[in-house]
């Protein structure tokens, strides 16, 4: 489908959620042409925001453009906009949307940057959002291989967009496509969302292994077969195998799991030291999906009755106090098997 940037573009967007994550692609939004409304529920956060024109918590040293907008309240970042993208913690997506909720016309349509399933009851968040918005109102999820700081500064990203909603997705790629940012679609919604859940999981896992001194062999054999997990639980949730071996799960386990700029990483290289989960936490000072997503992916694979061995010994040391080299020797000892796509 061709869609005329003039068409979409000259709307505004809401950005709501001004972390690390909200505040890039706001940049990026912005960068493209793009009136952005920016909001966060922190008020010092935004008021520090708007007096110096950079994230300096969460992205220092990284100007706003002058077409980014901050918006002191809810009902301000929705004026004049058609289309929301929430940027928030898993934990808060389902509170964000109850605060959506008043404002809403049946004209609004809501994206998110959030990856993750919701703590308390392990939905994927395309099913939040339907539960609290009702079925029937356009949504979509964007997810890939995509540090913020590298978007934020204009360094080449690809990341995935999927909605059951084929225009929606087409002018939201409009809406972020540029020369340093491209923009592929999909209708796998839940395979693209399974892909930013995993990936956590299996960079905690790299992360401790590397930080135990396992060495790049171990490396290897963890991002392999975690991806295997992945598909494995994919195939069963009605994820599509290309959308796991694409951007949004292939690609954001490689990115997770060996650069350190990732959270999840960084906090499994925590635990290897031999940091308790609230030690790393709090040496780490942001949200860890990992933390959420292990017991979730523990839960998803009882209810599917399948085994996915690295996570389950992920919650074994996050969870409950297993010594990370110990846990990950149970990993390598596992009796010989077949392998395949899905074994």
């Amino acid at each position: 489908m061709t869609v005329k940037n003039s068409s979409i573009k000259d709307s505004p967007i809401a950005v709501l959620g001004a972390g690390s994550w909200g505040t890039a692609l706001a940049i990026a939004l912005a960068k493209n042409g793009q009136v952005v409304h920016l909001w966060d529920r922190v008020q010092p956060l935004l008021a520090d925001i708007s007096a110096i024109r950079q994230n300096a918590r969460y992205l220092p040293d990284v100007p706003l453009p002058d077409n980014i907008v901050i918006c002191n309240t809810l009902a301000l970042a929705l004026e004049q906009v058609k289309d929301i993208l929430l940027v928030v913690p898993s934990h808060g997506f389902a509170e964000a949307l109850q605060s959506v909720k008043p404002f809403l016309t049946p004209a609004h349509r809501i994206a998110w940057g959030t990856k993750g399933l919701e703590p308390e009851t392990g939905h994927f968040l395309n099913q939040v959002a339907e539960r609290e918005l009702g079925a029937g109102r356009p949504y979509a999820v964007i997810s890939g291989p995509s540090f913020a700081k590298e978007v934020a500064i204009g360094l080449p990203t690809a990341v995935t967009v999927a909605s059951i909603n084929q225009k929606f997705a087409d002018e939201l790629a409009v809406r972020f496509s540029q020369d340093s940012f491209s923009v592929y679609t999909t209708d796998d919604i839940i395979g693209v969302q399974l892909g930013g859940v995993v990936k956590n999981v299996l960079a905690v896992a790299v992360g401790i292994s590397d930080g135990v001194q396992f060495g790049a062999n171990a490396r290897a054999a963890l991002i392999t077969r975690g991806l295997n997990e992945m598909m494995r639980l994919g195939e069963v949730l009605g994820a599509r195998r290309e959308t796991l071996m694409g951007l949004a799960g292939c690609g954001d386990v490689i990115l997770t799991c060996t650069d350190n700029q990732s959270r999840n990483r960084r906090f499994g290289l925590a635990l290897a030291e031999g940091l308790t989960e609230a030690e790393a936490l709090n040496q780490i000072g942001q949200v860890v999906e990992a933390v959420y997503n292990v017991g979730q992916l523990c839960g998803l694979a009882k209810r599917e009755q399948i085994e996915l061995p690295i996570v389950e010994q992920v919650f074994r040391i996050m969870k409950q106090g297993v010594s990370p080299r110990e846990a990950l020797k149970v990993l390598f000892k596992r009796a010989p098997e077949r392998e395949s796509l899905t074994n």
